[in-house]
């Protein structure tokens, strides 16, 4: 094959090389010499030119064949476009369909109905294709959580907290607990295929919780504490927030009762020169950048061997977290994940 063979060429540069054939041929060259300067066969020059004669210069136009894009679909472009923002914006309980996720049979009987149109689950996959649409795992929000008070917080209030905490010099800390327990083993073990592996756990099981800070400059605050979060062992986690703390801390947490407990509040004002505190919208753990810490540490602890006597599992929990404070870089690249660069 030449090096500019014009067999290589999209339609738009075959047009282009044609024209350069008639520009040859009008300047006197010969066919055999048009070719090789061209990359095209004497024969195909030959050609051209018979076309050119008859024709004029529309006539050596290469057209594309076939059927034109679009033609001979079951739906139209305009359905096609409604189809694309109905999975986008809605989930298929929103329209009355029996599905939690929108699958290919979900997607079948959306488009059934709504634009009386039957397609077959393959075609449904052709389409879900053609969109550039992929299965995916998909973020769980809690039900009870109110859109407009999220888009309140990422477009107001937060910017508000920012632009106080830089007037104030004060740093912005991201606060949650979460617990564990001896019993919570996660992930997957290589056996012999149809023989399920059994892991042995202490069934007198036992758990602890933690408290912890993370600032967008990777440092961390944590706690080991046992039993359920209440005034006292916050107000004692604060308080060495506080104490480590070179400026004003700005708190940000959930909405859990305790946060906003009367003891609480009354210490946070005895103390507001030295500490803030701020909520996020109801039922949205995913706006706090924390909950990433917790997941890591989870994941840390249920991945070793399942805690056979009491404080196994609270130094584990430990050793991760005081890597995860000497390792600060891994801290901030909590704040990278979508749902909380906003944070970052």
């Amino acid at each position: 094959m030449r090096e500019n063979d014009s067999r290589t060429l999209n339609l738009a540069a075959l047009n282009e090389r044609r024209s350069q054939v008639i520009a040859c041929l009008k300047k006197g060259m010969t066919q055999k010499a048009t070719a090789e300067l061209c990359g095209m066969a004497q024969g195909s020059v030959g050609k051209i030119k018979k076309r050119f004669d008859n024709g004029g210069r529309k006539a050596v136009v290469v057209v594309k064949h076939g059927r034109p894009t679009g033609k001979g679909r079951t739906l139209t472009s305009e359905q096609e476009k409604d189809a694309q923002m109905v999975i986008a914006d809605r989930t298929p309980d929103q329209i009355k369909l029996p599905y939690a996720l929108w699958t290919r049979q979900a997607v079948r009987e959306m488009i059934e109905r709504r634009y009386d149109r039957k397609l077959s689950v393959r075609g449904v996959g052709e389409y879900l294709k053609r969109w550039d649409y992929t299965p995916q795992k998909p973020l769980q929000k809690a039900y009870e959580q109110r859109p407009a008070a999220v888009r309140k917080w990422l477009d107001e209030d937060f910017p508000k907290l920012k632009a106080l905490a830089k007037v104030e010099g004060a740093e912005i800390l991201w606060c949650d607990e979460t617990g564990l327990r001896s019993d919570d083993v996660r992930g997957r073990s290589y056996a012999l295929k149809g023989k399920t592996p059994t892991i042995r756990v202490n069934q007198k099981r036992h758990g602890c919780s933690i408290i912890s800070t993370v600032t967008n400059k990777g440092s961390m605050r944590w706690m080991v504490f046992q039993g359920a979060l209440n005034a006292k062992i916050l107000i004692n986690f604060l308080r060495r927030v506080i104490k480590g703390a070179s400026r004003k801390c700005f708190v940000v947490l959930d909405n859990l009762r305790v946060h906003h407990s009367k003891k609480v509040t009354e210490w946070v004002e005895r103390n507001t020169d030295k500490i803030e505190l701020f909520f996020l919208p109801s039922y949205s753990p995913e706006l706090n950048p924390v909950e990433l810490a917790n997941a890591s540490l989870k994941h840390a602890v249920t991945t070793h061997a399942p805690a056979r006597r009491k404080g196994q599992m609270e130094k584990v929990a430990s050793t991760h977290l005081k890597h995860l404070q000497r390792n600060p870089e891994k801290v901030v690249a909590f704040f990278q994940k979508e749902c909380v660069k906003y944070a970052a």
